[in-house]
Protein backbone atom coordinates (compact mmCIF):
# COMPACT_ATOMS: atom_id res chain seq x y z
CA UNK A 1 0.00 0.00 0.00
CA UNK A 2 2.39 2.63 -1.19
CA UNK A 3 -0.15 5.45 -0.74
CA UNK A 4 -0.53 4.61 2.95
CA UNK A 5 3.08 4.04 4.04
CA UNK A 6 3.11 6.98 6.46
CA UNK A 7 -0.64 7.11 7.10
CA UNK A 8 -0.24 5.97 10.71
CA UNK A 9 2.13 8.83 11.55
CA UNK A 10 0.14 11.43 9.63
CA UNK A 11 -3.12 10.41 11.29
CA UNK A 12 -1.57 10.55 14.76
CA UNK A 13 -0.06 14.00 14.07
CA UNK A 14 -3.36 15.36 12.79
CA UNK A 15 -5.28 13.85 15.68
CA UNK A 16 -2.89 15.27 18.26
CA UNK A 17 -2.64 18.70 16.63
CA UNK A 18 -6.45 18.85 16.53
CA UNK A 19 -6.56 17.77 20.19
CA UNK A 20 -8.62 14.72 19.31
CA UNK A 21 -8.51 11.45 21.22
CA UNK A 22 -8.63 8.03 19.59
CA UNK A 23 -12.21 7.90 20.85
CA UNK A 24 -13.04 11.15 19.00
CA UNK A 25 -11.67 9.76 15.73
CA UNK A 26 -13.44 6.44 16.33
CA UNK A 27 -16.77 8.26 16.75
CA UNK A 28 -16.20 10.27 13.56
CA UNK A 29 -15.42 7.14 11.58
CA UNK A 30 -17.97 4.78 13.13
CA UNK A 31 -15.39 2.34 14.51
CA UNK A 32 -14.09 1.44 17.95
CA UNK A 33 -11.00 2.92 19.60
CA UNK A 34 -9.00 -0.27 19.07
CA UNK A 35 -9.43 0.12 15.31
CA UNK A 36 -8.09 3.70 15.41
CA UNK A 37 -5.13 2.53 17.51
CA UNK A 38 -4.42 -0.16 14.91
CA UNK A 39 -4.43 2.52 12.19
CA UNK A 40 -1.74 4.35 14.18
CA UNK A 41 0.28 1.24 15.11
CA UNK A 42 4.04 1.64 14.79
CA UNK A 43 4.53 -2.06 14.07
CA UNK A 44 3.39 -2.66 10.47
CA UNK A 45 2.35 -6.23 11.37
CA UNK A 46 -0.24 -4.86 13.81
CA UNK A 47 -1.38 -1.99 11.60
CA UNK A 48 -4.64 -1.86 9.70
CA UNK A 49 -6.10 0.78 7.41
CA UNK A 50 -9.46 2.50 7.15
CA UNK A 51 -11.85 1.80 4.33
CA UNK A 52 -12.86 4.65 2.06
CA UNK A 53 -15.98 5.50 4.07
CA UNK A 54 -14.01 5.80 7.29
CA UNK A 55 -11.29 7.80 5.58
CA UNK A 56 -13.82 10.19 4.03
CA UNK A 57 -15.67 10.53 7.34
CA UNK A 58 -12.44 11.62 9.02
CA UNK A 59 -11.43 14.01 6.24
CA UNK A 60 -14.82 15.68 5.97
CA UNK A 61 -15.44 15.99 9.69
CA UNK A 62 -11.99 17.42 10.37
CA UNK A 63 -11.86 19.43 7.13
CA UNK A 64 -8.65 17.60 6.25
CA UNK A 65 -7.65 17.25 2.59
CA UNK A 66 -7.39 13.57 1.68
CA UNK A 67 -3.99 14.10 0.08
CA UNK A 68 -2.54 15.24 3.42
CA UNK A 69 -3.07 11.70 4.77
CA UNK A 70 -1.68 9.89 1.74
CA UNK A 71 1.79 9.46 0.30
CA UNK A 72 1.45 11.00 -3.11
CA UNK A 73 4.54 11.39 -5.24
CA UNK A 74 3.29 13.50 -8.12
CA UNK A 75 6.34 12.78 -10.27
CA UNK A 76 5.91 9.02 -9.97
CA UNK A 77 2.15 9.00 -10.50
CA UNK A 78 1.28 9.29 -14.14
CA UNK A 79 -2.04 7.49 -13.98
CA UNK A 80 -5.13 7.35 -11.89
CA UNK A 81 -4.85 7.10 -8.12
CA UNK A 82 -5.48 3.51 -7.04
CA UNK A 83 -5.87 2.65 -3.38
CA UNK A 84 -6.20 -1.09 -2.70
CA UNK A 85 -8.99 -1.66 -0.21
CA UNK A 86 -10.22 1.92 -0.55
CA UNK A 87 -12.84 1.63 -3.26
CA UNK A 88 -16.21 3.34 -3.09
CA UNK A 89 -17.73 1.88 -6.27
CA UNK A 90 -17.71 -1.42 -8.13
CA UNK A 91 -18.90 0.21 -11.33
CA UNK A 92 -16.74 0.73 -14.41
CA UNK A 93 -19.14 3.48 -15.50
CA UNK A 94 -17.64 6.81 -14.42
CA UNK A 95 -21.01 8.54 -14.12
CA UNK A 96 -22.28 5.80 -11.79
CA UNK A 97 -19.07 5.96 -9.72
CA UNK A 98 -19.34 9.76 -9.43
CA UNK A 99 -23.00 9.52 -8.38
CA UNK A 100 -22.07 6.93 -5.71
CA UNK A 101 -19.24 9.16 -4.47
CA UNK A 102 -21.60 12.15 -4.26
CA UNK A 103 -24.08 10.07 -2.26
CA UNK A 104 -21.32 8.98 0.12
CA UNK A 105 -20.10 12.56 0.54
CA UNK A 106 -23.66 13.74 1.24
CA UNK A 107 -24.04 10.98 3.83
CA UNK A 108 -21.02 12.11 5.83
CA UNK A 109 -21.36 15.86 5.32
CA UNK A 110 -22.04 17.66 8.60
CA UNK A 111 -24.91 20.11 8.85
CA UNK A 112 -24.11 23.69 9.86
CA UNK A 113 -25.44 22.94 13.33
CA UNK A 114 -23.29 19.80 13.66
CA UNK A 115 -20.21 21.70 12.47
CA UNK A 116 -20.82 24.43 15.03
CA UNK A 117 -21.27 21.88 17.83
CA UNK A 118 -18.07 20.10 16.84
CA UNK A 119 -16.17 23.39 16.62
CA UNK A 120 -17.32 24.39 20.10
CA UNK A 121 -16.60 20.93 21.49
CA UNK A 122 -13.04 21.04 20.14
CA UNK A 123 -12.39 24.49 21.62
CA UNK A 124 -13.56 23.58 25.10
CA UNK A 125 -11.39 22.20 27.90
CA UNK A 126 -10.77 18.50 28.44
CA UNK A 127 -12.83 18.66 31.63
CA UNK A 128 -15.79 20.17 29.78
CA UNK A 129 -15.48 17.53 27.06
CA UNK A 130 -15.66 14.80 29.69
CA UNK A 131 -18.74 16.40 31.24
CA UNK A 132 -20.47 16.60 27.85
CA UNK A 133 -19.62 12.96 27.13
CA UNK A 134 -20.95 11.94 30.57
CA UNK A 135 -24.19 13.78 29.88
CA UNK A 136 -24.45 11.94 26.56
CA UNK A 137 -23.87 8.65 28.36
CA UNK A 138 -20.58 7.82 26.66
Amino acid sequence: MRYLQTFNRRLRQMRESGKLSCWDVAQMCGVDEARVRSWEAIDARQRSYPDVTQLLDFCIRTETPLESLLDLDEAADSGQLELPGLAFSNSDDLSVAIKELEQELNRVQLSDEESELLRRFRKTSVENRRMVLQILGR
